[in-house]
């Protein structure tokens, strides 16, 4: 870490800190010009009616469009600036800063190249091409911490897989998914520049490292002093207009190659292997992406891809067990006897709500018991333990998964400290103050304790009423389901057209369904205005680094989200027909909406409505939100240059037409992941074919992913990352807490427990158990005890007693609707369901993480093995400078520092 800050002191930290050194520093980094660019011309600084300089003009129509080099056809083009020459009140001072920020960042040795207006297709556009040197990139390779090639991989590769064969047809070709061979690394040294196989400068760093490295720059690079502060970084000059665009470039068009042999087009082989769903069965290109894209986008599509895999044994077990209440919903005898002429045709409800609806027979509810038992039978029970034990396997692989790729990616030693410790560039502009920093003895910026405690207080009051609001949306919800299924009830029961469907639309579903779809458009109204505000406070707080933002930011919107969408499926698994009293002592919302009842066959029919409507709902409008509106705003920006010949529309314009991934982009599609497996977690004993349905969503969502970063946006800065980070921790705690959820709703929610209790407690018929249950669960009530609030208007049955859901002596009895002793005994039952239920999948669970180690034994083998060889060759490298220091007479070199070396390589050679 010191050498780190060390090196980041060397170059362009100190521009930002001090005014006087920032040009002696940094001028050591300018190259000098060979003959050879002296005769392209003068490189050119961007300024307002600049002008390209006829020695240097070359004719666009002679230019391949898809370019990425400068003019002399041999400089890559690494970044892009782009910018429009508005002459408004603010012209001068833009001017300014973008002439002192581009002197500056030639001083810190890059090279810069300016498209004029004139050249571009609109014909307001200035373009910067940034081309990074040699002696650059190797300066800040060193300064990040960039691990480069010493050896080729000499470990045997892995004993082929049994399978392979019938994988086969799953397989993409070998030069797709490994695109370069296997070396052993170690962090790049400018002083041991020997040691690597720098077989062509040009070519050594790849785009990716290239983009990254100009991007730090340009992050750090000072552009002037304004109000008496040090101003810095290309994001402030984008913010406040001074340049409109900042971004890599692609290296050809998506469609075809580039013409140029020098370029790879490995954005035509990303589209063509991996971005068309047509592809939708095909392994992904893993090491390409990461090649292309940089780990961190590498990452993600590699959990994506194993969240996926995972998913399929999930959504096969789960459609066995939606298949086994289909087949057996003929043997279900709840809903044979609510569908009995004599049993359910004579049974009388009492109604539905006060004084407006009226008497019901039961068997007005055959069609939803029976689709209600599709979901509540005994493979709920075995579904909702197997999804405890599947979500342990899918998180336990995972981590052996990401301990692979953390090898076969070279960040076995990368610290996140490494690159996180460095300061947001946001973070040094806003803190004036400073003070020594412990561990480098350096002064820093900080923020002081009572700054901070002023703002997270802001912060966390602003949370608070977001939150707040959604409880409040949510009890809108409520009341409007409370006030429509008293309509819903009487429109039903009067209207003759709704008659043929009155079985299958029952009051409670219709006003489950109606209330879902609003509560859904709530969430996404909600979610559209929170999204700016949690970005607004995190900004507010001024995280001191780049992790620590991304960490704050995604515990606010989860915490947000998560209240949003699991709120309205936590009231229908857990409130809604709990607290409803019995006739003639209801219970009332406020005094006057009176509380919801579940159906006589249960409200998990209820809770399946809500959670398909939601998660089917969300992943249908995202998909539309991450494809086809991109899509339609890049069809709108190229509608001109779709007029103009293709030789005169550049590379650098096709892509400033593009759609920005911004830093917040993968924030957003793990966000999006994430809420999915909280639905297929938390609420599946409800709804077995969520897995199924989060399948197909995944397939699409890969490819809908891909397509949209290959074809529809601008290439990202490559950006590292050795896991998915805070994620990890926040898929642990959802599925620890889905344990205790799905306990809950098999316990309470279903009606698997009072059925049990019947079949074992209260059956008077041995052969046939279940019969009489539904006559047992209904208590009895007197019609004349209805108090005026609760009577109906009519009765023109004259019935005198009507049935309700709950276990109460009947009027005749001394205890006069109070609960039986089986009530109870059910509750009890429940109770001690959940005990036994969480103990057991936990101690599973822990049983099944304990046993699966985290890193695989072989590549514990093959890390041991690279640091041992990386060892080797650098002291066997450190012992060759020694000797030829020795041969030259070097007093220095002592014979003792010589033997000191040799015993240093033997150590390493026993460890």
């Amino acid at each position: 870490m010191n050498r780190l800050g060390k090196k980041a002191n060397e170059t362009l930290i100190e521009m930002a800190l001090s005014a006087d050194d920032d040009i002696a520093i940094l001028t050591k980094f300018k190259p000098s010009q060979s003959e050879g660019e002296e005769c392209n011309g003068p490189e050119t600084i961007s300024t307002a009616g600049s002008e390209i300089p006829s020695s240097s003009e070359i004719d666009k129509r002679h230019q391949s469009k898809d370019s990425i080099f400068f003019r002399d056809g041999v400089r890559r083009i690494d970044f892009v600036l782009s910018y429009v020459d508005d002459l408004n009140k603010e012209w001068e001072k833009k001017l300014e800063r973008r002439k002192e920020f581009e002197s500056n960042l030639q001083k810190a040795g890059l090279e810069l190249e300016t498209e004029d207006k004139k050249e571009s297709e609109d014909g307001k556009i200035f373009f910067v091409k940034i081309h990074a040197p040699w002696e650059v990139l190797i300066t800040y390779a060193e300064v990040l911490n960039i691990k480069v090639p010493i050896k080729e991989n000499d470990i045997p590769p892995m004993v082929e897989n049994p399978l392979d064969c019938v994988l086969f047809p799953l397989r993409l070709p070998e030069k797709v998914m490994h695109p370069e061979p296997d070396y052993f690394t170690a962090p790049f040294s400018k002083d041991k520049q020997e040691l690597y196989l720098i077989n062509d400068e040009s070519t050594f760093f790849s785009p990716s490292m290239r983009n990254r490295i100009v991007n730090y720059i340009l992050t750090r690079c000072p552009y002037g002093t304004e109000e008496g502060k040090k101003k810095f970084g290309i994001k402030r000059l984008l913010n406040n207009g001074t340049y409109t665009a900042a971004y890599p470039l692609h290296d050809c068009q998506y469609w075809k190659k580039a013409s140029d042999p020098n370029c790879d087009s490995e954005r035509y082989t990303l589209y063509m292997e991996w971005a068309r769903f047509l592809r939708f069965y095909k392994e992904q290109p893993l090491d390409l992406i990461r090649k292309y894209y940089g780990e961190k986008i590498g990452i993600y599509f590699a959990w994506l891809g194993f969240y996926t895999e995972m998913l399929f044994l999930a959504a096969v077990v789960g459609l066995i067990c939606f298949l086994y209440g289909l087949f057996t919903m003929d043997e279900n005898m709840s809903s044979k006897e609510i569908c009995d002429p004599a049993i359910g045709g004579e049974i009388i409800m009492c109604p539905l709500c006060d004084r407006d609806c009226e008497y019901w027979r039961l068997n007005t509810t055959c069609e939803s018991s029976q689709y209600s038992h599709l979901f509540d039978n005994v493979a709920t029970l075995f579904f909702a333990i197997f999804m405890g034990i599947w979500v342990t396997l899918f998180l336990e692989f995972w981590k052996r998964r990401q301990a692979r790729l953390k090898y076969e990616w070279d960040l076995v030693d990368f610290e996140e400290e490494q690159q996180q410790l460095q300061l947001r560039p946001e973070y040094e502009a806003k803190c004036t103050q400073k003070k020594k920093n412990p561990v480098t003895q350096e002064m820093e910026p900080y923020l002081p304790l009572t700054s901070q405690a002023v703002r997270f207080c802001i912060s966390g009051a602003t949370v608070l009423f977001w939150v707040s609001l959604i409880i409040a949306s949510m009890i809108a919800v409520i009341v409007y389901r409370l006030a429509v299924y008293a309509a819903f009830a009487s429109l039903m029961e009067n209207t003759q057209t709704l008659q043929p469907i009155s079985g299958l639309l029952t009051p409670q579903l219709a006003t489950s369904v109606t209330a879902s779809c609003l509560n859904f458009v709530i969430i996404m109204i909600l979610n559209f205005f929170y999204e700016r505000i949690a970005i607004w406070i995190t900004d507010m707080e001024i995280p001191r680094t780049h992790m620590e933002y991304e960490n704050r930011l995604t515990m606010k919107m989860f915490l947000f989200q998560f209240v949003n969408y699991y709120s309205s499926c936590f009231y229908v698994a857990f409130f809604k027909g709990k607290f409803v009293g019995y006739p003639g002592a209801y219970t009332y919302m406020f005094n006057r909406w009176r509380n919801e009842e579940c159906d006589p066959a249960g409200c998990l029919i209820e809770l399946t409505t809500q959670l398909t409507i939601v998660m089917a709902g969300k992943q249908i409008w995202g998909n539309i939100q991450e494809a086809i509106v991109p899509w339609i705003c890049n069809w709108w920006g190229r509608r001109k240059a779709r007029n103009n010949p293709e030789n005169l529309y550049s590379r650098w314009e096709q892509d400033h037409d593009l759609q920005t991934f911004g830093a917040l982009g993968l924030f957003y599609e793990y966000l999006e992941m994430v809420i999915q497996f909280g639905f297929i977690t938390l609420f599946v004993a409800s709804f077995p074919l969520a897995p199924l349905l989060a399948l197909m969503n995944n397939i699409l969502e890969i490819r809908v992913d891909s397509w949209k970063l290959t074809t529809q946006y601008r290439r990202p800065v490559a950006a590292k990352a050795h896991s998915i980070g805070v994620w990890q921790e926040i898929l642990n705690g959802m599925a620890i807490l889905s344990v205790v959820t799905n306990a809950f709703i098999v316990a309470f929610t279903s009606d698997m427990i009072p059925r049990l209790v019947y079949y074992y407690a209260y059956s008077e018929n041995e052969d046939s158990p279940m019969s009489g249950y539904i006559n047992n669960s209904l208590s009895v009530f007197q019609i004349s005890d209805f108090p005026e609030r609760n009577e109906p208007k009519e009765n023109p049955e004259n019935f005198v007693i009507c049935r309700y859901r709950d276990y109460r002596y009947p009027p005749d009895h001394e205890r006069k609707y109070l609960h039986t002793m089986q009530f109870w005994h059910i509750l009890a039952a429940k109770l001690a369901f959940i005990i036994i239920m969480e103990h057991v999948v936990f101690i599973v669970k822990f049983f099944v993480a304990w046993m699966i180690p985290d890193v695989p034994a072989d590549v514990k083998a093959k890390i041991k093995r690279e640091k041992y060889l990386t060892q080797k060759i650098l002291h066997e490298y450190e012992l060759e400078k020694l000797k030829e220091r020795l041969c030259q007479g070097d007093k220095g070199a002592t014979e003792k520092e010589f033997i000191a070396t040799e015993g240093r390589m033997e150590l390493s050679r026993a460890m």
